[in-house]
């Protein structure tokens, strides 16, 4: 007897289909799965063949094959262990031919027949509601995950025993109870709390509203980390095609929990701060079976990177692509899998090893050796793709000694909704060739080309003339000439002008490198 389920396999935020084939025959009794399985797949015989047993429906002792097609492509994980049991009670007459038939089925076994959550289902939810009228069986733990594509039908039965009832008898099983509702996010720190910086609040606003890279230098104890965590706090909220695309990353790196997929609207944006020791794989992606890096579960959010020079180079090297593209692509003998990493990188670092050099009233103490090392840990290339770079003094005593609170996330959250807004109505004019943007993503000035920021910018005569200058004196390359611009146009947006003045020009030259003598000259 031969029989068939319908499964899928997740490479990277993407699923492709597999056609899960079982074929009983005489013969001595054993187990044989092909397809390019890894060690988790192949023991699923085991899972299987107890899940069977322990659900009433024991398989007999015959020659059993297993197929995964296509067969090039790599299998992973416990997720076939489904599909496989359910191929196998097809191929031995306990489910009518036709009951598998628009079926695509995904879940671990337990050797009780119960059914456990696995990594992935949102993507395989998002690949369900493309293809069709077709119907997805799920762990219980998965099913609100899987809910949360819009048009996919879903059931998520408890135990085998359940889910061939469903499919033979029509006895749909019962959802799973109701859990307690996730806790709120805590919300992000206050900008109310930042005593002083006004220049590193007004950098923190920017790249907000334009989706700006931002790196903060200064002494240790200036507040460079309290400025970054504050950051989420004024960020518009995801858009529900963000949302997806975030879900479906933290669903594949197996960090949902059951009760923990916000309702649209609801979910915040990504906030992630590796340490300084985290390894290549960890911040950018890969391994043996590959998984999304720390660049992947900032996805639409943040990746903060604190005490920069402490990271090692080459791992700081490998941003370089992420922050280009916007995407990580990891290429393995058999197979290329890509993970989407749109993030803002936020990065702090002190301005020496001592901490204390152009600091007034501390001397530093690091020979020239040790600052030239500390200078090259950031790279010129690397360098060049961050839009704002601000220096944080220390804050005086008496101002830290002030009651006065400072503006508040809430306010500056406002204009940065605003100026967002503006990007969006101008770029809805100015359209971006297709492919450029996901569908249903809003463009930034930060995300959208270059041919349709030139076109959308809207520089005045002056304006140009400076920036012209700017990047003939400080021999801007073209990526950095397009930063400026970039920065300018967000900072018109703020300012909520239809044009780019000079005065936009002028201060989003300041935010570069070495260029303040010449925006002090404009």
């Amino acid at each position: 007897m031969l029989a068939a389920a319908a499964s899928v396999a997740v490479l990277g935020i993407d699923a492709v289909d597999v056609l899960v084939e079982v074929q009983v025959a005489n013969g001595l009794p054993q187990w044989t799965l092909v397809g390019l399985a890894a060690t988790a797949v192949k023991e699923s015989r085991d899972r299987v063949q107890a899940a069977l047993a322990n659900s009433g429906v024991p398989v007999p002792p015959r020659r059993i094959t297993v197929n995964l097609q296509p067969g090039d492509l790599p299998k992973t994980g416990t997720a076939f262990d489904l599909p496989i049991a359910l191929a196998v009670l097809g191929a031995c007459g306990h489910l009518p031919a036709d009951a598998l038939r628009g079926v695509c089925a995904i879940g671990e076994l337990g050797l009780d027949g119960a059914l456990r959550g696995v990594r992935g289902v949102l993507t395989a939810a998002r690949h369900a509601a493309a293809t069709g009228d077709t119907l997805l069986l799920v762990p219980p733990d998965n099913l609100a995950e899987a809910r949360r594509v819009d048009g996919v039908r879903v059931v998520a039965p408890h135990t085998l025993h359940d889910t061939l009832r469903f499919l033979r008898d029509g006895v749909r099983p019962a959802d799973p109870p109701g859990r307690p509702p996730a806790a709120l996010p805590v919300p992000p720190p206050d900008l109310a709390d930042v005593v002083g910086q006004p220049m590193a609040i007004r950098a923190l606003e920017v790249a907000a509203a334009g989706g700006h890279n931002l790196l903060l230098v200064g002494p240790p104890g200036a507040g460079k980390t309290m400025l970054a965590r504050r950051l989420p706090g004024i960020l518009p909220p995801l858009a529900d095609a963000e949302a997806l695309e975030v879900l479906a990353v933290h669903s594949v790196a197996g960090l949902l929990a059951p009760d923990g997929v916000a309702a649209p609207g609801a979910l915040p944006r990504p906030f992630r701060a590796p340490h300084h020791s985290v390894s290549l794989a960890g911040l950018v992606g890969g391994g043996s079976g590959p998984r999304p890096g720390e660049v992947s579960l900032a996805h639409r959010g943040v990746l903060f990177l604190d005490e920069l020079s402490l990271f090692p180079r080459h791992a700081l090297e490998a941003l370089r692509q992420p922050l280009e593209d916007g995407a990580v692509v990891i290429a393995r003998a058999h197979r290329a899998v890509r993970y989407p990493a749109q993030f803002m990188c936020v990065a702090a670092s002190n301005p020496c090893p001592c901490g204390f050099a152009g600091c007034g009233d501390r001397p530093c103490r690091c020979s020239v050796a040790d600052l030239e090392r500390h200078r090259l840990r950031l790279s010129g290339p690397l360098a060049d793709r961050i839009d704002l770079h601000v220096q944080v003094a220390r804050v005086p005593p008496d101002a830290l000694a002030a009651t006065a609170a400072g503006e508040s996330s809430a306010a500056v959250r406002a204009r940065v909704l605003a100026a967002r807004a503006r990007q969006g109505a101008r770029y809805a004019t100015h359209r971006p060739p297709a492919g450029a943007l996901p569908d249903g993503v809003p463009p930034t000035n930060a995300t959208v080309p270059a041919a349709t920021l030139g076109a959308a910018a809207r520089l005045s005569p002056e304006a140009r003339a400076l920036l012209v200058r700017a990047a003939d004196r400080l021999a801007l390359s073209a990526r950095g000439f397009h930063r400026v611009l970039r920065v300018a146009r967000t900072l018109a947006d703020l300012d909520d002008s239809d044009g780019v003045a000079m005065p936009h020009v002028a201060e989003a030259l300041r935010y570069r490198p070495a260029a303040t003598d010449v925006a002090a000259a404009a």
